[in-house]
């Protein structure tokens, strides 16, 4: 009977030890709606981490309550400020797939955007402003697919005129993208991979910057790979689009030998 009170002691204590110093969870008997409005207070102040804590406790508490969907439309824009692209992309992917006729999906469409926009930038970026065209364009095609999507889709929206704008700057830094890379074989001696790189710019990213910058390219690449012909009709639409541009003499200057 000692042995048996002995063992039952030691599993009380070993069961206390185990929980103390465990912090009680002061929200355990929380209503929904308190949960919902200390997230968007924290959300309003800029306090991203713990909003995200009582969005997660509050749809996992109350999944089909009235609060719910609204908390995970807002959870999208606390990851977003929280610089947790994934789990931003993550969750507007659910909530889009979830609600596709909300109200407001144009506006997940929109954060899910900068989410994607913004991606890879850090605070030096804020100091010390670099060519976003050499950046990884994996993260702006995807921002320029989710812009488009919202602009196809609502055009009425309060942020499609904004949505448009970011189109046209990804749509000239990817143009600029694949120009620095034609470039680059360029120099290493690569000409078709150079011609692959700029043609795709001339029949994808027409009216941009970058255009002439790779007709010249490629005019430049044919000559080097004795397509004269080709190189012609390069120049010739260089020459009628941008007749003033330095390029066109880089082209007839080029000796191949």
């Amino acid at each position: 009977m000692l042995r048996q009170l002995s063992v039952l002691l030691m599993v009380a204590l070993l069961a206390g030890c185990s929980s103390f110093g465990k912090e009680a969870d002061v929200t355990r008997d929380w209503s929904p709606r308190r949960l919902y409005n200390s997230a968007k207070t924290a959300l309003d102040g800029g306090e991203y981490e713990a909003a995200i804590e009582f969005y997660q406790k509050l749809e996992s508490r109350f999944p089909f309550g009235q609060y719910a969907q609204q908390a995970q439309m807002e959870i999208v824009y606390a990851y977003y400020r929280f610089d947790e692209p994934a789990s931003a992309i993550a969750a507007a992917d659910r909530f889009i797939k979830l609600h596709p006729a909300h109200p407001n999906v144009d506006y997940v469409y929109y954060i899910k955007g900068l989410t994607s926009f913004n991606e890879g930038k850090g605070i030096i970026d804020r100091f010390i402003p670099r060519d976003d065209s050499s950046r990884d364009p994996g993260a702006a095609r995807a921002s320029f697919k989710v812009f488009a999507r919202l602009v196809e889709r609502f055009p009425n929206s309060r942020y499609a005129e904004d949505a448009s704008k970011r189109l046209l700057y990804l749509r000239n830094n990817l143009s600029r993208h694949e120009v620095n890379v034609a470039e680059y074989y360029m120099k290493r001696g690569a000409y078709v991979a150079a011609v692959n790189r700029a043609r795709y710019v001339v029949e994808n990213y027409q009216k941009t910057p970058a255009m002439p910058d790779a007709l010249v390219l490629m005019a430049k690449a044919y000559k080097l790979l004795k397509l004269d012909k080709l190189s012609a009709d390069a120049l010739r639409v260089l020459k009628l689009n941008y007749p003033e541009h330095e390029g066109i003499s880089e082209v007839t200057g080029l000796v191949v030998k």
